[in-house]
Parts: structure tokens; sequence; C-alpha cells
């Protein structure tokens, strides 16, 4: 390992975390397939990443865009009602409003968000068309929603009858505590590489059940919820938005890859500097998921009970990612 890259690795693990990893650290030029060899492969957060996975794949094996196939994937968790997580059917905040918060990345470094958005059923599209439409990068509430019906979006009601049950029962008690992979904070967040090896991500989510209104959290944050690099891979995040946003956590990882880490080791590393540097680490839940440029994938969370969906062609399966809690 030279000096150089010795003192990178050294200054994002310590001491201790670099003399862990030492001759395990493959050199990233040794991990980059050429071009024929790389194939198309979908990840995504959580089980409702299955039918997400399924949707984009689609898109992957008739030779599409990744950036097609990671919006069209994550559209199938925001429209189903039966994910209380996201988009439509999404709990709503304190207020009974449902909020949603998205954002798109490709291959270019291209990408676009949006924030507090309300009464659109498909916001990761809205961040594609802040992205390809406009100026800008990131658009919140009522701009966001504006932007969207000037290019034939439609209004709809995103609180459904379930939805707004849970919300009046905890009115009862209005307590507000995030609890470790209940069903308040599981955003969906997807990487895809095309049959061209060129990646891009998307996240989506409604948000922490019964949030202050007007909270935002990682979701639609570039470098927090999100990362790609077309040269190295990408990496996204799930569980408390405020957690990842400390330490601004997917591109953490991306980084920790270009160094030399496999997607694991730097999901690892990313858990790491949040147990080292959050002092409330045992109350709250962060998976970070990655992939580099030759499809090899890799997560890890703070808690058990994170897991996530890989499709490669061959099958689209569900896998439980390692924990720093036991």
């Amino acid at each position: 390992m030279n000096s150089r890259r010795k003192f990178i690795l050294k200054s994002f693990l310590g001491a201790t975390g670099l003399s862990a990893l030492a001759g395990k650290l493959p050199l990233f030029a040794q991990i980059r397939k050429p071009l024929s060899a790389i194939k198309p492969i979908v990840i995504s957060t959580w089980n409702h990443g299955l039918a997400a996975n399924e949707a984009a794949w689609q898109v992957l094996n008739a030779k599409g865009r990744a950036l097609d196939a990671v919006e069209t994937g994550v559209k199938v968790t925001e429209a189903d009602p039966k994910v209380t997580t996201v988009g439509y059917g999404g709990y709503p905040d304190r207020e009974g409003k449902v909020t949603l918060d998205a954002c798109i990345m490709d291959e270019e470094g291209n990408c676009g968000s949006v924030a507090f958005l309300q009464n659109i059923k498909h916001p990761i599209s809205v961040a594609r068309l802040v992205m390809e439409k406009t100026p800008h990068v990131f658009m919140v509430g009522e701009g966001a929603q504006r932007l969207a019906l000037a290019h034939g979006f439609k209004k709809e009601n995103l609180l459904t009858p379930q939805a707004a049950k849970a919300w009046k029962e905890w009115l009862k008690t209005s307590k507000y505590k995030p609890v470790i992979n209940a069903e308040n904070h599981d955003t969906i967040s997807m990487l895809a590489i095309d049959a061209q090896g060129n990646m891009s991500g998307a996240c989506t989510t409604s948000g922490a059940a019964w949030k202050m209104h007007g909270r935002i959290g990682d979701s639609p944050i570039i470098g927090a919820a999100l990362f790609v690099d077309n040269e190295v891979g990408g990496a996204c995040a799930t569980g408390l938005g405020e957690a990842v946003i400390k330490m601004v956590g997917s591109h953490l990882v991306v980084e920790l890859m270009r160094q030399g880490l496999s997607p694991q080791d730097a999901c690892r590393a990313a858990v790491e500097r949040i147990v080292k540097k959050q002092k409330n680490y045992k109350e709250l839940q962060v998976g970070f998921l990655a992939m580099n440029k030759a499809g090899e994938t890799g997560a890890y969370s703070v808690q058990p009970g994170f897991n996530y969906a890989v499709h490669n062609g061959q099958e689209n399966k569900l896998i439980d990612a390692q924990s720093m809690v036991k």
C-alpha cells in the first residue's frame, strides 16, 4: 500500500480500522472490469425492493438506461398503498399531511431533488423533472408542486384510509420516538448498472411517520441518502435521516470505495463512523447499501434487521445485511 493511499485511508478509518483492513484492500484498478464483462444489475433497500427490482429489471433487460430503470423501479413502491413509508399510503406528519421527498442521480453526475412535496404521487419523477427541465438541483414544497403541475402531473389525495386511521390513533398519545426497523423510516433507495456499464440511483420516501410539519430527512439530499460516481460506484442509505445527514453517509461510502475498499467494507466503515461519532447510535437504525462499477455489492447497518434486494437477471433475492450491533 503506497504512503499516500495509506494516509487517506487512515484519515477515514483510523489506525485500528486501517490495520484490520490491511492486505484486504484491492486497488481500484484491480476491481474494474472491461465494459464487455459488466452485466446489468439492480439493488434496492428492504423487502419492498423485490417488486421494485422486477420493474427496474424490465428496463435493464431491454438494454435501457440505468436512469430509466431506477425511476421505473421506485415508482412501483411509491404507488403501493401497502408500503406506509413511501409515496401513496405513506404515514403523514403530525398535522395529517403526507409530505414526500426524493432524489435521483445519473451517470454524468446530474441530479435532481424534491422535498416537502404534497399531493403528487411520484416525487421521483418530479425530481427527475428538476434535473432535466430546470437549471436547479433542489426544489421544495409549493414550488416543486407547481413545477409538477405545469408538466402534466395531477394532484391526488395521498392519505389512504389506513394511514389516516393510524394517524388518528397516534394522536391519542402524540408520542414521537423513532423505533428501530419499525415502519417509520424504511425508505426505498435503488442503484442500477445498465448494459452500457453506466450507473444511476434513486431514493424516495414519505419520511418519518408523525414528524414535525416541515421536517426533511436525508432522502432528497445528494451525498447523504444517495451518491453515484460512474467511475467508482454508488451508495445509498436508509434509516434515520438525521443520522445520515450528519456524516454525509453515501458520499463517504463512495469515497471509501474510490480509495480501494470493497462495497461491503466501505459500508461497514461508514457505520463505524456513526457508532464512533453519534452517541445515540444504540437508539437508531441506519443502513448503507453500495455497489461498485464491477457490480460487486455490499451492505451494513447499525442494528440487525436491515435487508436488501439484488436482481442480476438470474434471480431476485433478499439478503440480510450484517450489522454492528449483534
